[in-house]
This record gives C-alpha cells, sequence and structure tokens, in this order.
C-alpha cells in the first residue's frame, strides 16, 4: 500500500526537471502508470494532447514503445473500448476526448463503468479556463454531469497540479472498490509549460486513509472460528459469487475455498468467471434468467456465504425471501455500504476478498475441517439432471441455443466474449462456458446496448492473440454500429456474430408475457438494414448470413476458424425466448421455465405492477 501514502515528489525520474507542456506531462504520466492504449476522438479542445501523443509515439518509434492510438466513430464508443480493455485485462483503461459533446459522449460509459466497479480514466478537453461558465463553443459542464455518474472527478485549474492529478486518477480508478475518474483539462493548462517531476500525487488524506484501512483489515482467528462453525451446523452450504470476485483479482483464491471444503457455487451476471464454469462445483447462473437448478440450489441452502455481491434486484428479487431456508447468511466484501444494505447477514467482512478467502482456507486447513456435503452434492446433481437447461432441438428454425452451444464446442470455455444486452446477453451467459475470470464482458447493471462490439475491440486490443468474440442482437448493434470500421481499420480478428430476431428481443418477450403480445416500438421486422451488406461495405473480408439450420456447425467453424475479422448474420427463430425468468416481484418458486425446462411448480405468468416493471 506504500503508493497510496507516497504524496512527495520523489524524484528520480530520467525527465524530472525537463521542461514540458501540459499536454506533454498528461501522455508522459500514462507511459509511466504503463498505459498500452488509449481510445478516442479528438477535438478543438483537446487538441493540444492528441498532438503530444502523436509527438511523443513518433520519439518512441525509434526503439521505445510507442502508446498505440484507437480512433472509434463516436465516444461512446472510445469509452467501451477503454472498458472492454480494463474488464479484460485488469488494468485501468483509457479515454481521450475533447470538450462539449466529446465528454458528454462519454457519460453514459462512465456511468456504465460505475455501476459495474471498472477502472477507467477519462480526459476531457475544456474550453480555457476563462471561458469557464460563458457558454462558449463546445463548453458542457463535465464537473457537474459526472460528478453524477463517476468514482471521482477533477476539473484542473492549476496547471502545477496537472501531472500529480493525473496520476492520483489512475490511483483512484484502481484501488478500493474500482471505478471511473474523469479529469477535466482545459485547453490553456494543455497549453501552459512547466517542469516535469516524475512522481507525486495530489493530498487526498481521506480516501488514503481508507484504502489502508481496508488492506489492514484481515480476518482474526476468532472470526474464523465463528465461520467454520456455521460450517460445521450446515448440511447445505452455497457460495454466492459477484464480479467483486473478478474485480478483486480474487478467483483463484475463491476456487481454492471452495475446493477444500467442497463448497458449491453460484455466481450472479457479473461474477461469471470467479469459478470455472465446468467446475464440479459449479452450478453456473442465479437470477432473474439464472439456471433453473441454481435458482432452486439457492432455495435449497441452509447457509449463504455471499463473497464480492450486493443482493442486487435481478438476484434478490423479493429480498424477504431470497435464500428463504438459509439459518444464516455471511458476507464478504470491500465495500462497507454493502454489508446489509439488502440482506441481513449475521457473519460479515469488510476487506480485500483475496486475502480473506486465502485466511479462510488456510485457517480450515489448520484445524482439519472436513466435512461431508456428500448428501447436499448428490441432491445439486440432481437438480441439474432434472432441471438441465433446454430447448426446442426438433424445431426447423435456428435456434440461438443451438448456435451458442456450436459456438461454445469450438471455443471449449477459452474464447473472451463480449455481448450487447437483451435476449442474445442471456443466451451467452447460460450456453457459453468460461474456464477463467475477465472473459465475460457484459453490462450488468445499467444494461447498456450497443455495448458489446466497442467493448470487444478494446478486449482484443489487450489481448491480441486471444480469440475475442462478440456476441450481438441486431438491435444492440445498431445502437455502435460504427465501430464495424473501427475492426478493420486496425485490423483487428473480431468476431462478430449478430442473432438476428428483428427487433428488441426481450422486450418483445415482456409484451408477449405481460402486455397481451402488443409489440409496441420493438418490432424492426420492416426495417430494411441489410447487416452483412454494412459489415461488407467497412472492409469485412468474411461477412456471412446463416439461415439454414442444416448449416449451423459447418458455418460456425468457418467463422471462428477465420484468420481475420469475421462477421456473422444469423437468422434465428424471432419467437424464441429467454428461459428461466423469474418476474420481477415474484420469487424463485415463481419461476417461469418454459417449454423445455423441467419446474418444480406450475406456474401461472402474472403481471407485474407499473413499479416492477424491467
Amino acid at each position: 500500500m506504500n503508493d497510496l501514502v507516497a504524496t512527495a515528489r520523489p524524484g528520480g525520474h530520467p525527465l524530472a526537471g525537463r521542461r514540458m507542456t501540459g499536454a506533454q506531462m498528461i501522455v508522459q504520466v500514462l507511459a509511466d502508470e504503463g498505459v498500452k492504449a488509449i481510445f478516442g476522438y479528438s477535438g478543438g479542445a483537446i487538441l493540444p494532447t492528441y498532438d503530444a501523443v502523436f509527438l511523443y509515439n513518433e520519439q518512441q518509434s525509434r526503439g521505445g514503445r510507442p502508446i498505440p492510438l484507437i480512433v472509434p466513430a463516436n465516444e461512446q464508443g472510445a469509452g467501451f473500448m477503454a472498458a472492454g480493455y480494463a474488464r479484460a485485462s485488469g488494468r485501468v483503461g483509457v479515454c481521450l476526448v475533447t470538450s462539449g459533446p466529446g465528454a458528454t459522449n462519454t457519460v453514459t460509459p462512465v456511468r456504465d463503468c460505475m455501476a459495474d466497479s471498472v477502472p477507467i480514466v477519462v480526459i476531457c478537453g475544456q474550453v480555457a479556463r476563462a471561458s469557464i461558465g460563458t457558454d462558449a463553443f463546445q463548453e458542457a459542464p463535465v464537473p457537474a454531469l459526472m460528478s453524477a455518474v463517476a468514482k471521482h472527478i477533477f476539473l484542473v485549474t492549476d496547471p502545477a497540479k496537472l501531472e500529480a492529478t493525473v496520476r492520483t486518477a489512475f490511483e483512484i480508478a484502481r484501488t478500493g472498490r474500482p471505478g471511473p475518474v474523469v479529469v477535466d483539462v482545459p485547453k490553456d493548462v494543455q497549453n501552459w509549460e512547466g517542469a516535469y517531476e516524475g512522481g507525486g500525487m495530489l493530498p487526498i488524506p481521506g480516501y488514503r486513509g481508507r484504502m489502508i484501512e481496508l488492506a489492514r483489515e484481515t480476518i482474526a482467528p476468532g472470526e474464523a472460528a465463528r465461520l467454520f462453525e456455521m460450517l460445521r451446523d450446515s448440511r447445505r452450504p452455497l457460495i454466492y459469487a459477484g464480479g467483486g470476485v473478478i474485480n478483486a483479482g480474487a478467483a483463484e483464491a475463491l476456487t481454492e475455498f471452495a475446493t477444500a471444503f467442497g463448497i458449491p457455487v453460484v455466481t450472479t451476471l457479473m461474477g461469471i468467471g470467479s469459478i470455472d464454469t465446468m467446475h464440479s462445483l459449479s452450478m453456473r447462473m442465479l437470477g432473474m434468467h439464472g439456471a433453473a437448478f441454481a435458482n432452486y440450489a439457492l432455495d435449497d441452502c441452509d447457509f449463504l456465504i455471499a463473497v464480492g455481491a450486493r443482493f442486487d434486484d435481478r438476484v434478490a428479487t423479493v429480498p424477504a425471501k431470497f435464500a428463504k431456508n438459509a439459518k444464516r447468511i455471511a458476507h464478504l466484501d470491500i465495500d462497507r455500504a454493502e454489508i446489509n444494505k439488502v440482506k441481513r447477514v449475521e457473519w460479515s467482512h469488510v476487506g480485500l476478498l483475496e486475502s480473506a478467502l486465502r485466511t479462510l482456507t488456510a485457517y480450515g486447513r489448520r484445524e482439519g475441517f472436513r466435512p461431508d456435503y456428500s448428501a447436499w452434492h448428490a441432491h445439486l446433481a440432481e437438480l441439474k439432471r432434472v432441471h438441465a437447461m433446454n430447448y426446442d432441438r426438433a424445431s426447423p428454425l435456428i435456434q440461438p441455443y443451438y448456435v451458442l452451444e456450436e459456438l461454445n464446442r469450438h471455443t471449449r470455455g477459452e474464447a473472451i466474449v463480449s455481448t450487447g444486452v437483451g435476449q442474445h446477453q442471456m443466451w451467452a451467459a447460460q450456453y457459453c462456458d468460461f474456464r477463467r475470470p475477465r472473459q465475460w464482458l457484459t453490462s450488468g447493471s445499467m444494461g447498456t446496448m450497443g455495448f458489446g462490439l466497442p467493448a470487444a475491440i478494446g478486449a482484443q486490443v489487450a489481448n491480441p492473440n486471444r480469440l475475442v468474440v462478440d456476441v450481438d442482437g441486431d438491435a444492440s448493434i445498431r445502437m455502435n454500429i460504427g465501430e464495424l470500421e473501427t475492426v478493420t481499420t486496425y485490423d483487428l480478428p473480431v468476431k462478430i456474430m449478430v442473432l438476428n430476431n428483428f427487433g428488441d428481443g426481450m422486450v418483445k418477450q415482456w409484451q408477449k408475457l405481460f402486455f397481451k403480445g402488443r409489440l409496441s416500438a420493438s418490432d424492426k421486422s420492416l426495417h430494411k438494414k441489410d447487416f452483412v451488406k454494412a459489415a461488407q461495405a467497412d472492409g469485412f473480408r468474411y461477412a456471412v448470413r446463416l439461415a439454414r439450420k442444416d448449416d449451423v456447425p459447418r458455418v460456425v467453424d468457418e467463422f471462428i476458424r477465420f484468420s481475420g475479422p469475421a462477421f456473422l448474420e444469423v437468422m434465428i427463430d424471432p419467437d424464441a425466448g429467454v428461459y428461466p425468468m423469474v418476474s420481477p416481484g415474484q420469487e424463485y418458486e415463481d419461476m417461469i421455465t418454459g417449454e423445455f425446462i423441467a419446474s418444480r411448480h406450475k406456474v401461472d405468468i402474472k403481471t407485474p405492477g407499473p413499479s416492477e416493471m424491467f
């Protein structure tokens, strides 16, 4: 934690004392922070910094390390690329945009990153200090806008603090509960000249104090003993793992803890990858569209251990009845505000998840804790067998589940998969395997359509030698379809699979279930978009439409094997639904499983009230 207390200017940097413009200082701090890519779109108020990037890369091309600059179709794409980069790598993503509309176009990705705890730094140009507040050309109140959606916002009015501010932005973005930090830099501050110091950060004692406290929080032997007493009393324990496990780099520690004591694991949408989905203890995803067997396992457990999860409304749909048979609940998290926020718990720990899990594993092994959960494991195996995911395999139409099973057969859980938001997102979560964390990239809390394609670009930049697949929907990809050209401009081997069901599939599903089939504004069957021609126009050499069920294995195989960027449009059954489904305001025993997944109960579809919609 030394980096959190080092507010002095240590010197020793090879460039310390060199005179630079503010723009050059920004770029040098990015280099010092190990930034390996910048995603952004230029404009008047950020031109000095873009010029500094150009000059830095020109200099570095003679034997150094240039920082690649990825230019998207628009700034929202840049923000989601930075987010995809961060999600797939664990490093801080960087977005560089101009003032006014450039900055406001990044509001959605900033909020998306805040909601899913993703570390990015957004550097915005701003009008000169003397013009702030005058409604100058391309001026926007960035601090007012971003303060509501970002982890932190800086407006740099003192040029002498610019270097320390940018460095501190990275510190705040990556530490504690990660999140987006915005740095608003007036144009005259970028043009200012001063001596580069090569170190030092802003004094933020309150924040650093909290981070130091978190790092010092350990599980004392007495606390560990209390948790293991609960485990001794339990016959049906279950781990409920959320995205915090992945953000904390604690997936390996979680798997070790679960394996050491034979405790099964369910994950949230954001927690996919916390444990290998093919692990014998994995019960896959729970929640509104979780596997039926995962939701039933949650209902049947008698002791729930929540790790890096927040009991959100897509999982704890009815908090009072969530884990209704659990006699006790334990909760480990980095954010104290999450403890007892939704569910009261009997045991909790606030601190760094990886060290906490390793402490508990070591304690249990020292104490010789060897529980016999064989009856519970047999019960869960039967749940998996009876309530397995399934669909109409005899249908002559292409079923999306079948396509994703074929995709999964080729990728074997090794691909990085991004998605847009909607039915295709849930199908991918249900039918794709993930061996490790940071392979599953999706907009969870915000549910932002248009996320998938730019996120895949960011992930591919972060992992140039990995297979990256964007599983998207026809409505979702429209939101940022301009980024198709970004893929080919940089010759990124991203594979883009569009499951086309002629509209907003999830909205249509809700309208069919709860609005008597009135497809208000969601049916796009009359639209004239030819996605294949659009991809070809943007330079895709492989752009194919798949419309015959018999062709699915062959086409998916050639799509995945194609050596460069590849685009595949799949014409799926327009009436295919996402099941299971837990309607808002309903508990897991009210889960709608559809025609092909067995249910414990006959469920009548209930129309949710206005306050429960979505």
